[in-house]
């Protein structure tokens, strides 16, 4: 099992890699973004360990430029960074894991054979039904090349729809999804939103990918321009 560690602290990245090894993993170390980054694209490995403050390219820009590039290898974030929106950060860019320092050896050990057993299934960061685009992390949204502005509810409906595309989802599930499992309001609600998204994510251009099933839901399809 080979393990890259992109890592700026020498003693910590000795400590860790030299267990690792202990372990029966392959380890092969970066210290800084820029080395880190140009191994993770050009070498073969079962999972990645990646610090976020890093000299020449940080973490977040690591992931994003291996999930930019196709590249897969599940990557756990290992970091002084203990902030939730540090966290949230890492999720949206690719990572697939996240411990912060000081940390039980053990534990990191746990979560890198974990990561491996799931594999590395493709999960692009950025979400595409046709030419619909989605970025979770920069929260814009494209049709072709088109910019389109939403509303921060918008956005979230549409990005539910879009993670469960060409499945039916109900008002239940829309409401748990994007609003709140508590959220006592009219469930008409979702109606005017998903109004809102189809005047401007289909109608401008033609097209019908927001479908209602009626007596169910609504569904998120690949709709070709209506000539």
């Amino acid at each position: 099992m080979r393990v890259l560690m992109v890592e700026d602290d020498p003693s910590l990245s000795k400590l860790v890699s030299d267990g690792l090894r202990s372990e029966g993993f392959i380890v092969d170390v970066a210290s800084n973004g820029r080395d880190g980054l140009w191994m993770a694209l050009e070498g073969s490995y079962d999972v990645a360990v990646i610090d976020i403050m890093l000299p020449a390219l940080n973490g977040y820009d690591i992931v994003k430029g291996m999930r930019g590039r196709r590249v897969w290898t599940p990557v756990l974030m290992l970091t002084a960074k203990d902030g939730p929106y540090d966290q949230v950060d890492a999720f949206d860019l690719g990572a697939d894991d996240y411990l912060t320092k000081p940390f039980d050896f053990v534990v990191l050990v746990a979560r890198l054979r974990a990561l491996i057993r799931r594999g590395a299934p493709e999960r692009p960061t950025v979400l595409s039904v046709g030419d619909l685009s989605l970025d979770p992390a920069s929260h814009r949204v494209w049709r072709g090349e088109v910019e389109i502005e939403l509303t921060a509810k918008e956005f979230m409906l549409l990005e539910y729809l879009m993670r469960q595309r060409g499945q039916v989802v109900t008002k239940s599930q829309i409401l748990d999804g994007v609003w709140d499992p508590a959220f006592a309001g009219d469930t008409n609600i979702i109606q005017v939103y998903v109004g809102y998204l189809r005047r401007k994510v289909d109608e401008p251009f033609g097209r019908h990918s927001i479908e209602t099933v009626r007596g169910v839901g609504y569904r998120l399809v690949d709709s070709p321009p209506v000539s």
